[in-house]
C-alpha cells in the first residue's frame, strides 16, 4: 500500500536532481574582454615560449598530465582557465618545468617574464571581478552535512548515511560543493532508504512527535522508551538521605563555612537536592524536638554531629551516612507486611489480585501500622547512648501509647520507598522470585504484558509542581505511546484462559484475546458481568469480589483514556509534521506546503488505507525526500545578477560554513526579524556559534578534510603484529587529537599560528600511553607537550601515521603533507615507472632511509619536486610508523633527523622543522590557510574574484593578532558570502 507513495517521493528528488544538475553541468561564464597589450604580449613572447619548451610534453598530442596548452591561441583563452594556468606559475617558480632532462630550458628572465604575463592576467581578472560570489548552484547535502542535519533536526545521532559511498571532494580537497556532489538515480534510492530509517526511530505523542536512539516499531521497542524515559527521570532525583543530612549540616554551620548568606534553596541548588524535601529535612532535625521515638533518635544523631571546627568536615559526612544507615534500617522494619489476596478458582497470579498487592504496598509507602515498634531489632541498629535510650522500648504500659504515637511523623517523612522501579512477580514468594530482577516498573505478572507506577512519595514529598507535571506527563505518555492499558487487558484475557483456565467455560466464549473489539467498552461490561458472577458461585470474599469488579472499571477507563488522547491527538500530529517540515526546510512554509502536507497524510490514510502512525511515518519520508531538505538551494527572488541572499538562506549558509549542519532556533529568529543581514548581527552569531558545541561539525569537516584525516577511522595499513599497541581505541585518539585541537583554538579565538608552533595538545590515557606521558583521567589538555616531543598539528600521530606505509617511516608522504596540505604548493603526481622502496624499514639493507632518497634524487627528474619535501619529511624521523619518538629505526639504525631546507637553511628534527616554517613559510601556511577556508565557506573552489577578499582576510588576520575568529569575521561579511550571482537562464 505504500508503493504509491514511495513512487512520488523518489520522482520528487529525482525531478530535482535532474532540474538542479543542469546548473552544476551548465554554468554561465561571464564574457571576457580582450586585453589589449596582453594579448600583445602573449602573442609576442608567451606564445612562442610555449612553443620552444612546453608543447614538446604538453601539446594536443598525448598531453603529460593531461594538460593540453596548445589550445591557448588569445589572452583571453588564457584567461578563461586560470586555474590552469596557476599550475604552470607554479611549476615555473619552482623551476621543475621544463624538467632537467629537457634539452632545451628557458634563461631565469625567460621564465620570469612568462611567469609575470599570467600573473598580470590574473591580477586584470581578479579587479574586473572582484567579490563576484561566483556561480553557487544548488547541490546536495554532503553526507557529512545530511548526518548532523538530522541530529539536530530530531534531536538523536541516527547517522543514516553509514552505507552511503564516499562523498568525492572538489579540486580544493572539500566534499560539500555541487563541483563534487552529484545526484544519481542510485543514490536517490540511498536517500529514500535513509529517511525510512529516520522515520522509524519516530515517537508519535500527545503534543507532538519526537525521536528515539533506536527503531520504535515493535512494541518492546515503544516500551524501552517509555520506560527508559520514566527511569532516567527517577535517577535524576537525589534521594539519598545523607545528602540531605549533610546539607542541612552545611546550612546549620553556614556562617563558619563562610556561606553567611547561604539559604536552604540554595544548597539544594548546589547539590542537586530537592529544596522542598531539604526544607521537610530541616524541619524534622530542628522542630517539635520529641523525647522518645525515632525521631528522637535521629535528632540526637543530629545534634552529636560535629561543628567544622579544622578539618571536621569528613566526620560531619560521616555521621550524616550514619543517620542515613540508621533511618533505611528502621524504616525497613516498621514496612508493614502485605500478604497475597486469595479467591477460590481463581490464581494468585490474576492482575486484579496482583494489582491489589500492588496498590497495598502503595499505600504503605509513607504509613505506620499500629503496634509496628514491637518489630523493631535494635542490635541492626547501631545506636548507643542518648539515641538508643530515646528508641527503648517503653517498660509501662501507659508509655506504650504516647511512644507509639512517634513513629507515624518518622513514616511520613521517611517512606520505605520513594519510588520503586524494579519488580519480580508480586505474588510469589521474595526469596523464590530473588532472581528474577530486570523487570523494570513491571506490574508483578507472570507471562503478562503490565506496567505499574509506584512513586506516590516521591511526587508528594520531594518534587514541586513542575516537576510533578513532567512525571504525569511522563506517565500518560507511557499509556499513550505503549499502548499499555490495552496490551495489558489483552494479555490478561489470554492469562485467564490458557494458563488459569478461568475463562474456558462456554460462558466466555464471546471473547478471545484476539477479538478487535476485545476492548470495547461493551465487551468489557459483558466480560465484567459474566466473570463476577463465576466469581460469586465460587464463593470469593468480599473484598476479592470488590477488588475484581474495581480492576474491571480501572482498565476499561484507562483504555478510553488512551483511545481519546489518541483521537485528540491526530490534529497536534499534522500540526507537528508541517512544524518538523519547517525546521527540515530551513525556512517558513507557504500556505500552499502546509495545506500539502496535510492534504498528502489524509491521502495516505484515505486513499491508500495506511493506519495513523503509518500515515505519519510516511510523511515524514515525504518530507525527508524533499529537496528542500535534501539540497541546498539559496532563493534570491526575481532578478538576474548578483543578488543578496535571504535572511533566512544566509542563515542556511552561516550554519553549514561553521557547524556543517541546519540553523538553530537563534539564528532562524533572527531571519524572520530581517536583521541578520546586519554586519553587526551576522558578526555577533559568527561568534556565538563558534562558541557552541556544533563548531566541531567545522573541526572534523573543514580540518578533517584540509588536514586530510578525516576518514583516518578506517585506516588499515598498519601491520598490528608489529605494532600490537596500535588498537581501534588508540584509532579513536589519534583521529580526536587534532579535532580537539582545533576546536579548542576555535572556541578560545587564539592564534592561528598555534597550529604550527602550538606548544600543548589533548591526550586520554590511550594517546598519553603511546606518547610516554602521565596518564590521565578523561581527555585533558596538556600545556607542556614538547617535554615529550608534542605540540602543535606536526607531531600528531594521525599524520605521522597515515602518512607512513605501515612497516617505514615516509619521509616523502610526510614532507609532501606538509608542503601540499599545511602551504598549500601543488606538486605533479609522479610518473608511472617510479621505482617502490621496500615496504619494511628493515629490509632497507645497508643503506638508511636518507640514503636511499638521496639515490632517488639524483635522477634529475625526480629531483624537482622531491627537493621541495624530501629534507622536510626527513625532519620527522624521529617518529616511527605509527608516530612513536624512536632514536633508531626498525633496522636498529640510529636515526637521523638533520635536514637541509629548500631554500639552504637547515635545522635538526621537529624543532628544527618549526623554526624553518616559522621564519620562510609562515606566511604561505597563513595565505593557504585563507584560502582553504574561504573555499570551505563558499562551497566552491575559489576564482580570481576572490583575490581581494584572500587580501582581506590576511590584512585583518594580522591586525587582530592572528585570532582565528577574525578570519570567520572577515568571510561572512565578505560579498561572496553575503550574495549569489544569477545567470539569465538560472534566475528563480
Amino acid at each position: 500500500m505504500r508503493t504509491p507513495f514511495l513512487l512520488m517521493a523518489t520522482g520528487c528528488l529525482l525531478l530535482a536532481f535532474l532540474g538542479l544538475q543542469s546548473a552544476v553541468d551548465n554554468p554561465a561564464r561571464e564574457p571576457e574582454a580582450k586585453g589589449g597589450s596582453l594579448d600583445l604580449r602573449f602573442q609576442e613572447s608567451v606564445r612562442p615560449f610555449l612553443a620552444t619548451y612546453c608543447l614538446g610534453c604538453h601539446g594536443k598530442d598525448k598531453p603529460e598530465g593531461d594538460l593540453d596548452l596548445s589550445a591557448f591561441t588569445t589572452e583571453e583563452s588564457v584567461a578563461r582557465a586560470l586555474p590552469h594556468w596557476e599550475l604552470v606559475v607554479e611549476q615555473l617558480e619552482a623551476g621543475s618545468m621544463p624538467p632537467a632532462k629537457a634539452k632545451l630550458r628557458p634563461t631565469d628572465e625567460a621564465r620570469a617574464s612568462v611567469v609575470a604575463w599570467i600573473k598580470s592576467v590574473r591580477q586584470r581578472e581578479a579587479k574586473r571581478n572582484a567579490g563576484d560570489p561566483g556561480l553557487v548552484p544548488a547541490r546536495r547535502l554532503s553526507n557529512a552535512e545530511y548526518d548532523h542535519t538530522i541530529r539536530d533536526l530530531t534531536g538523536v545521532d541516527l547517522r543514516p548515511t553509514r552505507e552511503f559511498p564516499v562523498d568525492p571532494a572538489n579540486e580544493a580537497g572539500f566534499d560539500n560543493s555541487a563541483e563534487s556532489l552529484a545526484m544519481s538515480p542510485a543514490l536517490v534510492k540511498k536517500y529514500l532508504q535513509a529517511a525510512r530509517e529516520v522515520a522509524d526511530h519516530l515517537v508519535l505523542k500527545p503534543d507532538g512527535l519526537a525521536f528515539a536512539t533506536h527503531p520504535m516499531l515493535a512494541d518492546t521497542d515503544r516500551d524501552k522508551y517509555c520506560v527508559n524515559s520514566v527511569i532516567d527521570f527517577y535517577k535524576r532525583q537525589r534521594t539519598d538521605y545523607a545528602d540531605y543530612f549533610f546539607a542541612a549540616w552545611r546550612f546549620r554551620h553556614r556562617e563558619a563555612l563562610g556561606q553567611p548568606d547561604a539559604s536552604l534553596a540554595r544548597l539544594a541548588a548546589e547539590s542537586g537536592l530537592s529544596p522542598k524535601y531539604l526544607a521537610t529535612i530541616w524541619a524534622t532535625l530542628t522542630e517539635n524536638l520529641e523525647e522518645v521515638g525515632p525521631t528522637a533518635a535521629l535528632q540526637t544523631l543530629w545534634r552529636e554531629l560535629p561543628p567544622p571546627d579544622g578539618d571536621r568536615t569528613a566526620a560531619a559526612r560521616s555521621g550524616c551516612e550514619r543517620m542515613r544507615d540508621y533511618v533505611v534500617v528502621l524504616r525497613r522494619q516498621l514496612t508493614p507486611e502485605v500478604k497475597n489476596l486469595t479467591a477460590r478458582g481463581i490464581d494468585e497470579g490474576s492482575q486484579p489480585l496482583v494489582l491489589w498487592k500492588n496498590r497495598q504496598y502503595v499505600a504503605n509507602r509513607m504509613r505506620y501500622e499500629a503496634g509496628g515498634a514491637s518489630k523493631i531489632r535494635v542490635d541492626e541498629l547501631a545506636l548507643t547512648g542518648a539515641a538508643a535510650k530515646a528508641l527503648a522500648s517503653p517498660e509501662k504500659p501507659e508509655d506504650i501509647p504516647p511512644f507509639e504515637a512517634t513513629f507515624p511523623r518518622f513514616c511520613r517523612t521517611f517512606p520505605d520507598a520513594f519510588f520503586v522501579s524494579e519488580r519480580a512477580r508480586v505474588y510469589l514468594d521474595g526469596k523464590e522470585d530473588k532472581k528474577n530482577t530486570g523487570r523494570l516498573l513491571n506490574a508483578g505478572f507472570h507471562s503478562m504484558t503490565g506496567y505499574f507506577r509506584d512513586d506516590e512519595p516521591l511526587a508528594e514529598l520531594m518534587l514541586d509542581e513542575a516537576g510533578q507535571r513532567e512525571l504525569e506527563r511522563l506517565w500518560r505518555e507511557f499509556d499513550f505511546v505503549t499502548g499499555a492499558p490495552m496490551r495489558q487487558y489483552s494479555s490478561y484475557l489470554w492469562y485467564e484462559r490458557a494458563e488459569s483456565g478461568f475463562l474456558r467455560d462456554r460462558a466466555f466464549d464471546f471473547i478471545r484475546a484476539e477479538d478487535k473489539d476485545a476492548a470495547s467498552e461493551a465487551k468489557i461490561q459483558q466480560l465484567a458481568e459474566v466473570y463476577l458472577a463465576k466469581v460469586s458461585r465460587l464463593g470469593a470474599s468480599e473484598l476479592a469480589y470488590s477488588v475484581i469488579k474495581d480492576q474491571f472499571g480501572i482498565i476499561s477507563a484507562s483504555i478510553r483514556r488512551v483511545e481519546q488522547d489518541r483521537v485528540a491527538a491526530v490534529p497536534r500530529h499534522i500540526e507537528a509534521l508541517q512544524t518538523f517540515a519547517e525546521r527540515a526546510y530551513r525556512r517558513p512554509l507557504s500556505n500552499e506546503e502546509r495545506d500539502g502536507i496535510a492534504a498528502f497524510y489524509r491521502t495516505l490514510r484515505e486513499q491508500d488505507e495506511l493506519g495513523h502512525d503509518d500515515a505519519v511515518r510516511d510523511t515524514v519520508v515525504g518530507v525527508l525526500m524533499s529537496p528542500y531538505f535534501c539540497y541546498r538551494v539559496d532563493l534570491v527572488g526575481a532578478g538576474t545578477g548578483v543578488r543578496p541572499l535571504s535572511d533566512y538562506d544566509l542563515a542556511s549558509r552561516l550554519s553549514y560554513f561553521l557547524w556543517a549542519s541546519m540553523p538553530d532556533r537563534e539564528l532562524l529568529d533572527h531571519a524572520a526579524a530581517g536583521d541578520l543581514h546586519l554586519p553587526e548581527v551576522l558578526v555577533a552569531q559568527a561568534r556565538r556559534m563558534l562558541r557552541d558545541d556544533r563548531v566541531r561539525g567545522l573541526a572534523t569537516e573543514f580540518s578533517g578534510n584540509w588536514l586530510d584525516f578525516r576518514r583516518f577511522e578506517e585506516h588499515n595499513s598498519v601491520d598490528r603484529g608489529r605494532f600490537p599497541t596500535f588498537d581501534d581505541e588508540l584509532r579513536r585518539s589519534m583521529f580526536e587529537e587534532p579535532i580537539r585541537f582545533f576546536v579548542d583554538l576555535v572556541r578560545n579565538d587564539r592564534s592561528v599560528h598555534e597550529f604550527l608552533d602550538g606548544k600543548h595538545t589533548f591526550v586520554n590515557p590511550s594517546l598519553a600511553r603511546h606518547y610516554g606521558m602521565p596518564e590521565p583521567d578523561g581527555w585533558v589538555r596538556v600545556d607542556d607537550a614538547v617535554r615529550f616531543g608534542r605540540g602543535g598539528l606536526l607531531p600528531m600521530a594521525v599524520f605521522l601515521t597515515k602518512n607512513a606505509p605501515g612497516l617505514r617511516t615516509s619521509p616523502v608522504k610526510r614532507g609532501y603533507w606538509v608542503v601540499r596540505r599545511l602551504l598549500g604548493e601543488n606538486i605533479p603526481a609522479p610518473p608511472p615507472d617510479v621505482p617502490d622502496l621496500p615496504d619494511d624499514e628493515a629490509k632497507l639493507g645497508d643503506l638508511t632511509l636518507r640514503q636511499t632518497l638521496a639515490r632517488h634524487r639524483a635522477d634529475k627528474s625526480c629531483a624537482g619536486c622531491h627537493e621541495r619535501f624530501d629534507a622536510i619529511g626527513l625532519a620527522f624521523e624521529g617518529f616511527g610508523p605509527v608516530g612513536e619518538a624512536r632514536d633508531k629505526d626498525l633496522g636498529g639504525r640510529p636515526v637521523d633527523v638533520r635536514a637541509t631546507f629548500p631554500g639552504g637553511s637547515e635545522g635538526a628534527g621537529l624543532e628544527g622543522l618549526r623554526r624553518y616554517l616559522d621564519s620562510e613559510r609562515r606566511e604561505e601556511f597563513v595565505e593557504n590557510l585563507c584560502r582553504k577556508l574561504l573555499s570551505y565557506a563558499l562551497g566552491r573552489s575559489l576564482l580570481p574574484s576572490d583575490d581581494e577578499t584572500i587580501d582581506t582576510m590576511r590584512t585583518r588576520l594580522a591586525a587582530d593578532g592572528h585570532r582565528f575568529g577574525s578570519l570567520i569575521e572577515s568571510i561572512v561579511a565578505s560579498p561572496q558570502f553575503l550574495n549569489k550571482r544569477v545567470e539569465p537562464n538560472h534566475a528563480e
